[in-house]
Formats: structure tokens, C-alpha cells, sequence
């Protein structure tokens, strides 16, 4: 796999962009993905206002365009091309695979595409796949680890994302996605932020899974397991993808998540026998009843900057144990989202930011 080296300096933003492209040909290198040596080209479309090179800058407009209608219709065996996007920070390869059920890339290739030393690195590789039984789109995602998710929440945003650059859309849009936890049904503001209409939250334990028996109308709420000789109060949640959320352990509920070590206790969580699926895991600090923080360990991706199915399970979570109101700002690593569980229809809607970060070809 070879790829162009360049240098993108975060954060990058919707305003002030330029669209840069370069070719450059290069010999076959320790990040292939083959061990025969080759010769390829990688072509990069970088969006970044600090990047300033000797090619001339084209809009981001015309660019972009270009792009869409020929980079990524490009038919060549043997190659990948993608674009990158992230939200707040969780980012994702995103593959244009509309012609076809399959994905264009096995999980095992998503794995060495996801390294980020020796591939393009990523959290997960999304492919924009036709509609399934009556919706616009599919969208599946490989983890950084080969696994397949049900869905993921920063991921659907940067799906809308694509699939409106895709077809040069503008204004507000939405679309139905069929995802493998369901019906999902994103929004793009006029400001560029996506809005997602996540669904009702799964309660039942047997349905989420967790064999921690249930304590609350078949419900995990605020009750108590060990993990690693420790005492958890944990509450469980299904965002279409499992969930443990904690507030702190015994006599201990002003948890402060900076503090944590979660590269040695986030496996743990995951793994528990009391998980039959793994879970995702959700430490949360409170701010007040409107203001929240939370980091996460993510089943197949580890510690992220940031889970959306994961902000809107915290918040669940919180009203559940009487900790906030219906409507919050999340704070996790990579930045705020804004959640909100409604009381009138039981669905919960997440809403944040989808960004591109670069286009690209890569050598399967």
C-alpha cells in the first residue's frame, strides 16, 4: 500500500479552506498491504487553510466537483480510492461502494488500512452500500479491528456527510439508512452539522445484551459489578450496539475522567463474561443537569475521541439515574455533541459535526 506523505494540520475547519491536489508517484513501501514490490500513484485532495504548496488553488467548489465525478468513479483493479472524514475527532476511511452489496474491502484489509503507522489510519472503514428494503442507502463499517458494529454514531454522520459530497447536494437534506441496528434517519443542517434521529434506546438486558440481572422493569440501572476487584454502578443501554455506562464506583460517585487509565481498565469492561456481545464503555463525569463528560472505550476500537452512540447512551443513562434533563452537551475528547432523548416520541436525536479530511487512493 503506498500512500503520499503530507502533513494536515488540525483542526480543520469548514470556513477558510483551500483544496489542494498533488500526484506523486511512488515506489512501493513498508505500508503495502502485498509484499510484491510495485509502483503506484496516490493522489491526495487535501483540505487545509495552513497547507500552501506551489500548485495553484483551485475553489473548493470546482475542486471537489471534479473530484466527485472522476476521482471516485474511477475503475481500477487493484485499487482503492476513499475520502476521510472525521467527527470530533473518530475518523473513518469512507468508500464509495454503491454499485454493489459487497464491500470492497475485507476485514482483514480494513484492519491493515486502519493502522497508523503502516496504513492510512483510521477507527473504522464506512462503505456507502444501495438502500435495503425500501431506504436510500446501507451503510456498513469495519472496526480497527476487523469486527463489524451494529452502527456508529459519529460514523452515520460522516456517511450523510458523503453521501450529500457525493451527489453535490446543498442545503438541508436528509436520508433513510438501513444499518445493522435498524432504521437511522440523518439530517444536515444549514450549518453543516448533522442531525441523526437515532431511534428509541434498548432497556431490556436480555435484548441489549448483558446477563447482569435486571433491577428496573427488566432494565441494568445503577446496579453493582465487579470488574478487575473493583465495584462499578453501572447502567446498560442499546443504541442499536451495547453499552455499559458508569457514573464512579462504590462511595465514589464524583468520577473524574481525565484521571482514568482506560487503556487498563477499558479491555476489562469489554471482555466481562457479563457481556455476552462485548460492550461499549462509558465513563461519565457530571457537570450539571444539562452538561456532561464522558470518555469511552470502544468495542473493536479501544479508546476513541469520540462515540456518538456512546453520548447518546450516557445521556440516556443520566436520566435514567436522575442525573440530567432530557436535553445535553456531551463533552468527549474530540469535542462536544449535543443530545437529546425525547420524551414525546422516545427517540434520541445526536447532532454534530461531519468533517473531510483528505481524498485518496491506496494499492489493495
Amino acid at each position: 500500500m503506498s500512500i503520499a506523505a503530507a502533513v494536515v494540520s488540525p483542526p480543520i475547519t469548514s470556513t477558510n479552506l483551500r483544496s489542494l491536489s498533488f500526484t506523486n508517484s511512488l515506489k512501493s513501501s513498508s505500508l503495502a498491504l502485498q509484499s510484491n514490490t510495485a509502483t503506484s500513484t496516490t493522489t491526495y485532495l487535501i483540505r487545509n487553510p495552513r497547507f500552501r504548496s506551489s500548485v495553484t488553488a483551485m475553489s473548493v467548489s470546482a475542486q471537489e466537483n471534479r473530484y466527485q465525478t472522476s476521482f471516485l468513479d474511477r475503475r481500477e483493479s487493484g485499487v482503492l480510492h476513499f475520502v476521510k472524514y472525521h467527527g470530533l475527532g473518530n475518523d473513518f476511511i469512507m468508500v464509495n461502494n454503491l454499485d454493489s452489496m459487497e464491500p470492497k474491502v475485507t476485514p482483514e484489509q480494513a484492519v491493515k488500512l486502519c493502522d497508523r503507522n503502516f496504513g492510512i489510519g483510521a477507527d473504522g472503514v464506512i462503505f456507502a452500500m444501495p438502500g435495503w428494503s425500501g431506504t436510500d442507502y446501507t451503510m456498513r463499517i469495519f472496526n480497527s479491528d476487523g469486527s463489524e458494529p451494529e452502527m456508529c454514531g459519529n460514523g452515520v454522520r460522516c456517511f450523510a456527510k458523503f453521501i450529500s459530497d457525493l451527489s453535490n447536494l446543498n442545503g438541508r437534506q436528509s436520508f433513510t439508512v438501513h444499518t445493522g441496528a435498524g432504521l437511522i434517519i440523518p439530517e444536515i443542517q444549514h450549518d453543516g452539522k448533522v442531525k441523526v434521529d437515532m431511534g428509541e434506546p434498548v432497556l431490556k438486558a436480555s435484548d441489549i445484551p448483558t446477563k447482569i440481572p435486571p433491577n428496573k422493569d427488566q432494565s441494568v440501572v445503577k446496579t453493582q459489578i465487579e470488574v478487575d476487584g473493583v465495584n462499578w454502578n453501572v447502567t446498560c443501554v442499546s443504541m442499536g450496539n451495547p453499552h455499559c455506562v458508569t457514573f464512579g464506583g462504590e462511595g465514589d460517585e464524583n468520577l473524574v475522567v481525565d484521571e482514568l487509565n482506560l487503556a487498563d481498565i477499558g479491555p476489562i469492561f469489554e471482555h466481562h463474561e457479563l457481556f455476552p456481545a462485548r460492550t461499549n464503555t462509558e465513563f461519565v463525569q457530571v457537570f450539571s443537569r444539562s452538561h456532561l463528560k464522558m470518555r469511552v472505550w470502544e468495542r473493536g476500537a479501544g479508546a476513541t475521541l469520540a462515540c456518538g452512540t456512546g453520548a447518546c447512551a450516557v445521556v440516556v443513562a443520566a436520566i435514567l439515574e436522575g442525573r440530567s434533563e432530557r436535553n445535553c452537551t456531551v463533552d468527549l475528547p474530540g469535542g462536544p455533541l449535543e443530545i437529546e432523548w425525547r420524551e414525546d416520541d422516545n427517540h434520541v436525536y445526536m447532532t454534530g459535526p461531519a468533517e473531510v479530511v483528505f481524498y485518496g487512493s491506496v494499492q489493495l
